[in-house]
């Protein structure tokens, strides 16, 4: 496969009370997706489906985030997610509680090699 970047997205999500690291990765996902509005698969020649959507997140605890519930935010396209430590956490003054926020990248690829079909 000759998998083409074609476009970069990013975003940042928070969870400021709930310490939810899931929703402040969601937050940012939707945050990436929503501010953008871009064609590229039909630009390509492409459906929506042959979109390769790689998703890059990086939260302070990666291990407390349900990737399976982040794929479902995509409404096409083949999504990966990767969780790395990242992020920022802020524990508020008197503690609390911690905000959470999350920073997602975004890119979306084609197969750009000529099918045998």
């Amino acid at each position: 496969m000759a998998k083409t970047r074609v476009v970069h997205q990013f975003g940042m999500g928070t969870s400021i009370r709930s310490r939810d690291y899931t929703e402040a990765c969601a937050r940012g996902i939707r945050d990436a997706l929503w501010h953008n509005s871009v064609n590229v698969a039909g630009a390509f020649g492409f459906p929506r489906e042959a979109m390769l959507i790689d998703v890059e997140i990086g939260v302070q605890k990666p291990e407390q985030v349900n990737t399976e519930v982040l794929l479902g935010i995509f409404p096409y396209g083949k999504p990966s997610i990767t969780v790395t430590r990242g992020g920022l956490d802020i524990s508020k003054p008197d503690g609390s509680s911690t905000s959470v926020i999350a920073n997602v990248a975004i890119i979306v690829s084609f197969d750009m090699e000529p099918r045998d079909d």
